[in-house]
């Protein structure tokens, strides 16, 4: 079942909230809710109910390739467009694409962080 714009957004906070050390506010505007693991960006979510998309890190080569499966899913919005995707609500943007996406993203930044600062388990 495709994930409408709310629940898109929903079910990313809820699977970044789920993983461990993560901090959330609001930095850049009053608009954008930033996720973050030792202080590097994983997640975006906008607040604009006429533009519910999220925004996370991944790997290009996969990014390319969601973006090709799916008319919804684009080059990351605010960030670097080759290392970040925006997923909107649209046919096959299930909830379990965008749990998979903000896992996939926080694993990316918890991988460059230093040993000290990585979390335990991931």
């Amino acid at each position: 079942m495709t994930a409408a714009g709310d629940r898109l957004q929903d079910t990313a906070r809820r699977a970044a909230l789920a993983l461990p050390h993560v901090s959330h506010g609001y930095p850049f505007s009053p608009g954008l809710d930033v996720y973050k693991l030792a202080g590097k960006v994983f997640l975006i979510v906008t607040d604009d109910p006429d533009e519910q998309i999220i925004t996370v890190k991944c790997e290009p080569e996969h990014a390319r390739a969601l973006e090709r499966g799916h008319a919804s899913i684009t080059p990351g919005r605010y960030l670097d467009k080759r290392h970040w995707i925006s997923l909107g609500p649209g046919p096959g943007v299930t909830e379990r694409l965008v749990t998979d996406a903000v896992e996939a993203s926080y694993d990316l930044v918890a991988g460059r962080l230093s040993r000290r600062d990585r979390p335990g388990g991931r």
